[in-house]
Order: C-alpha cells, then sequence, then structure tokens
C-alpha cells in the first residue's frame, strides 16, 4: 500500500511538471487532493511545508502617504530553502475573479507592474520576509493583497488588507435621482476625485453616521442604501437600522445613484468671493488667477472630513453644483448636524467658489 501510495505521488508530480493548469507570473502547483470535509489537502514535498503569514489585522493608510504590507516566510520543521525564493503581491479585485500583479521577485530582482510601477518595492530588513512597500498611495491601491512565496514545487500564500482612511458621499448628477448605470457612475466619481465606493467602505459610513434613503451603486455592481434611522420611506418603520440591498443589477440597463469614496487631500481647499459674486465660468476663472482649479465634490467632502473645512457661505463646484461644508452647525447654517449642504445645479445664479490647490 505505501508502495502503491508513493508510485501515486511520482505521477502526480510527472503530471505537474508536464502541464499548467494556470499561469500566474511563475509555473507551479501543488499536489492536492480532497479531505473528507472538502477541504484541500496538500501532501508536503520531503515532508517540509513552507509557511507564508502576514498581518490578520487591516493596515490602514491614507492617499498620497506610503505604506508597509508585512509578509514573512519559514518551514515547518525549520530548514533553510533549497531553491531561490520566487515571490509574487497581486491586488485581488473586488470581484475576486482576477487578480492584479503587483509584483515578482527571484532573489533579489523584482519588477512592479502596471499602476504600481516605480512606486511597489520589495522591504527586505531580515531574512526571510517578503514585505510590500507602495509609496505615494492612490485611491484604488484600497483592497485586499496576496503575498505569495514559491520554493521549487512549494508554495503558499497569505492575504493582507489595505484600507484607506476617508469619507463615503452619495451622489447625484444634473440630470436627477436615479439616472445612472453602473459604468456612468464610475465615470462620475472619478470626475469628482474620487472612486466608487465599496460595501465595506459604505459599511463603514454607515457605522459613522452615514443615513441617506437614496440607492447607489458600489463597486462591486451591487446597490444599496444606508439607513441609521429607520422611517416608512426607507424600507419601513420595522426594519433594524442597517445597509439595505438592492442586490446586483444589469450594468447597462439598471440605473441609481452612487456612492463614492474619496480620501485625505494632498493639497488645500479655500473659498473665494466676490462683491458681486460669479456665474459658474467667472468662478473657474477666479482659481486659475489664483494659481488654482475649481474644487470638486471629493475635494470638498474631503477637506470638511479632514481638515473642519467650516464655511456658511454656498460656493460653485467644478460639476456646476454649488455647496458649503459646516463642520460646526449653527444659526442660518443649515440642520443641527454636521454635513455637507447642498444647493443642487442653479441653472442661474452668483455664488462663491471653492477653489483646490495641490501641494
Amino acid at each position: 500500500m505505501l508502495l502503491l501510495s508513493l508510485l501515486l505521488k511520482a505521477a502526480l508530480l510527472r503530471l505537474v511538471n508536464s502541464y499548467h493548469p494556470f499561469y500566474n507570473g511563475f509555473y507551479y502547483n501543488h499536489v492536492m487532493n480532497d479531505d473528507d470535509n472538502g477541504h484541500e489537502k496538500v501532501f508536503d514535498f520531503n515532508g517540509v511545508r513552507l509557511v507564508v503569514e502576514t498581518s490578520k489585522d487591516p493596515i490602514y493608510s491614507f492617499s498620497t502617504a506610503n505604506v508597509t504590507l508585512p509578509c514573512h516566510y519559514h518551514h515547518e520543521p525549520e530548514s533553510e530553502a533549497k531553491h531561490k525564493i520566487r515571490i509574487k503581491w497581486s491586488k485581488l479585485r473586488d470581484d475576486y475573479t482576477k487578480e492584479q500583479d503587483v509584483l515578482v521577485a527571484i532573489g533579489k530582482t523584482y519588477m512592479a507592474f502596471g499602476d504600481f510601477q516605480g512606486r511597489a518595492h520589495l522591504h527586505r530588513t531580515g531574512q526571510r520576509e517578503a514585505t510590500l512597500l507602495i509609496s505615494d498611495v492612490r485611491l484604488q491601491d484600497d483592497g485586499k493583497y496576496r503575498c505569495e512565496v514559491i520554493d521549487g514545487l512549494e508554495d503558499a500564500s497569505d492575504v493582507v488588507e489595505l484600507r484607506l482612511r476617508g469619507i463615503v458621499f452619495p451622489y447625484q448628477p444634473p440630470r436627477g435621482q436615479y439616472s445612472l448605470n453602473f459604468h456612468e457612475a464610475e465615470r462620475v466619481c472619478q470626475e469628482q476625485g474620487a472612486l466608487i465606493a465599496t460595501f465595506h467602505q459604505l459599511f463603514q459610513a454607515w457605522s459613522e453616521g452615514l443615513d441617506w434613503c437614496n440607492a447607489g451603486w458600489l463597486a462591486d455592481g451591487t446597490v444599496h442604501y444606508p439607513i441609521r434611522l429607520p422611517r416608512k420611506p426607507c424600507g419601513g418603520v420595522h426594519l433594524a437600522p442597517g445597509i439595505r440591498s438592492y442586490g446586483p443589477r444589469h450594468r447597462h440597463l439598471h440605473r441609481f445613484d452612487v456612492f463614492c469614496f474619496s480620501s485625505i487631500l494632498r493639497g488645500e481647499v479655500f473659498y473665494l468671493d466676490h462683491p458681486t459674486r460669479m456665474k459658474l465660468e467667472e468662478a473657474k476663472q477666479a482659481c486659475q488667477d489664483a494659481g488654482a482649479e475649481i474644487a470638486k465634490v471629493g475635494h470638498l467632502y474631503s477637506a470638511w472630513k479632514f481638515h473642519g473645512l467650516d464655511r456658511c457661505d454656498a460656493g460653485w463646484l467644478a460639476d456646476g453644483s454649488v455647496r458649503y461644508p459646516i463642520a460646526k452647525p449653527r444659526a442660518n447654517c443649515g440642520p443641527a448636524e454636521p454635513g455637507v449642504r447642498s444647493f443642487g445645479f442653479p441653472r442661474k445664479g452668483r455664488f462663491g467658489v471653492f477653489c483646490y490647490k495641490d501641494r
């Protein structure tokens, strides 16, 4: 029986070497079978198991910062690597069906890919370390990352999550409520200096107090809305507070609002006024004359959230809307709660303007 088992493993090993079921930058595979519980059972070559470990807790950062995603590996029982160690970092997509290559390394040589070129580096301060350093963090860097280590035919991996500190805000375009399909929703968030929010980001915003009765797209193509105070028009008074869900929707045919996500700004938002106020085109020119650009909606929300921007004067924004941020509620400045107030998209009227200047 033992001889039969060894012959079977040898046959599987030849199969691994002759057929590559998938390619992820390196050719390799485990010899696997299923145990009685339906879980993968791995036969360790030479009785040695490769173990990869990352942080079990999310790593928090913000846009424009540098962040370190820890990853270490070892063998059980303890032994030295018999081959040149290969390392691969990948970013998991929201739908978990594909991966984006971040960096691959063999020995001391490594290469970063795509948007990570020039920003992703291996950080090795000790032996058996495969830590990833990302510089100039961007909004799209938020998400889960897989650290994969390959030693000959042995491979192992673990996942670490990078979460950006930011703010989620609901958005409707000038043409009104429920007018965006999924692809349009992605685009309008980008136009406002933001990205379409993930479910985790919406949940975090709800836990911090976001209450909004209009349904909006999220990054995975599902539609939700956050309710803190149950009421009849928002799912009924008998439902508990939470995230209401419409589930996945057709990305071309169905239309909703959208929830966008923005993080801490590199620059600053400031208010400009004029004795006679300004029309939209005049407001854009005033920002340019000040060495800046007219602010986007994401800029204003970020400045309000992270820099305490407080101004009880309405101002133009780049999308043609008129808004103002209130950090300290007071009389004649809207509701009793802090927030960004909106006058919508006035076709006529003269206002001040919020400008954004990068640093």
